[in-house]
């Protein structure tokens, strides 16, 4: 390439440059001379074909023609930038585009508002691992060997003994190993049992269990006021709670508990199926067998069935959240669709 053509090179490129009016145009003018196999590379490496006595200048030609194309590109770019700034119907003054705020989850508050509900009650709350041992989870709680729930069809058995908690009832049983009574705690968390997911099951779910444990006699009189004191705090100043006789190993005598459909206000409708109750809780007295597989653990008598009282109950938290809030689907609760979630606002 001779001087003379590598001067018309030069002017078509500035030309080409003052041409480009947006950033795309102005990239392809830039990739077409500057890019790695642009015409400019491709000049400079053929140089060495130059003769001698012209190289000087060619190079001299060259290097200006670099710098003057660089220039004229970057102008572009500015003021293809400041036009598209100034573009008629936007107004660069305004405001952004800010988030809506967040809400909490709806399984996260029913937790939050029942552990502030029984902390009134002088309740704490205590956490667990979701990985346990069998005695904790089934052994320690007067589970029999052949009870159904320790089937591998229903239960999520790791390595030995271990497995996912199927219930936050273990908590129970390490804090009673490892403090004395007086012992008062609520215990919210997630379990695991191999439920096939539908409307209203999931092999993952939460549950909230509690546990009154004292030297002193403790009696289903006493569950039941605690429980009608929650139910009215989390429901409704007209909720009431019945007891139905039922069967759990770990509490004798055990109970069904019913809350009054908040919905209704006990007169019967789809909600609570017409009978004015919605079936809330499974709770009891804590079965004597439960203390003395924790007096073994703990190696002494600081449980002597003949010697401490208490009571136990535990409930679902998506079903408190499907019933308050009014949702048909748990699975709702997990998919993360901000369009329900942001109801709930």
């Amino acid at each position: 390439m001779t001087l003379a053509e590598l001067e018309k090179q030069r002017a078509q490129s500035l030309a080409d440059a003052a041409a480009a009016e947006d950033a795309a145009a102005i990239e392809q003018v830039r990739v077409r001379y500057l890019g790695r196999n642009g015409l400019l590379p491709a000049i400079v490496k053929g140089m060495k074909d130059v003769p001698a006595a012209e190289r000087p200048a060619f190079g001299k030609v060259t290097n200006a023609w670099r710098a003057a194309l660089e220039a004229a590109l970057s102008e572009r770019l500015a003021a293809a930038g400041a036009a598209r700034r100034t573009e008629p119907g936007f107004d660069c003054t305004l405001p952004g585009r800010w988030p809506s705020p967040g809400a909490m989850h709806p399984v996260s508050r029913v937790i939050e508002e029942t552990a502030a509900i029984f902390a009134r009650l002088g309740f704490t709350v205590a956490d667990g691992p979701d990985i346990e041992t069998r005695f904790n989870n089934f052994t320690a709680l007067n589970t029999p060997e052949h009870h159904p729930s320790m089937d591998a069809s229903d239960t999520f058995w790791l390595t030995g003994d271990w497995l996912l908690r199927t219930q936050t009832s273990p908590v129970q049983i390490r804090m009673m190993t490892q403090f004395p009574p007086a012992v008062r705690i609520i215990t919210p968390g997630r379990t695991y049992r191999r439920d096939t997911t539908d409307a209203t099951h999931s092999a993952n779910f939460h549950q909230i269990e509690g546990l009154y444990v004292d030297t002193r006699p403790v009696s289903l009189a006493d569950l039941k006021s605690t429980l009608a004191y929650y139910a009215k705090e989390m429901m409704g100043s007209k909720a009431g709670v019945r007891f139905r006789p039922h069967f759990f190993p770990f509490t004798e005598p055990s109970v069904e508990v019913d809350f009054s459909c908040h919905v209704c206000g006990g007169k019967g409708c789809r909600i609570c199926k017409m009978s004015g109750w919605i079936e809330i809780a499974g709770a009891g007295i804590v079965d004597p067998r439960v203390y003395e597989h924790v007096c073994r653990a703990r190696g002494d008598r600081a449980y002597d069935p003949e010697a401490v009282y208490g009571y136990a109950f535990g409930f679902g938290v998506e079903r408190i959240a499907m019933i308050k809030y009014g949702i048909p689907d748990i699975r709702w609760l997990y998919e993360n669709d901000l369009r329900f979630l942001s109801q709930l606002a």
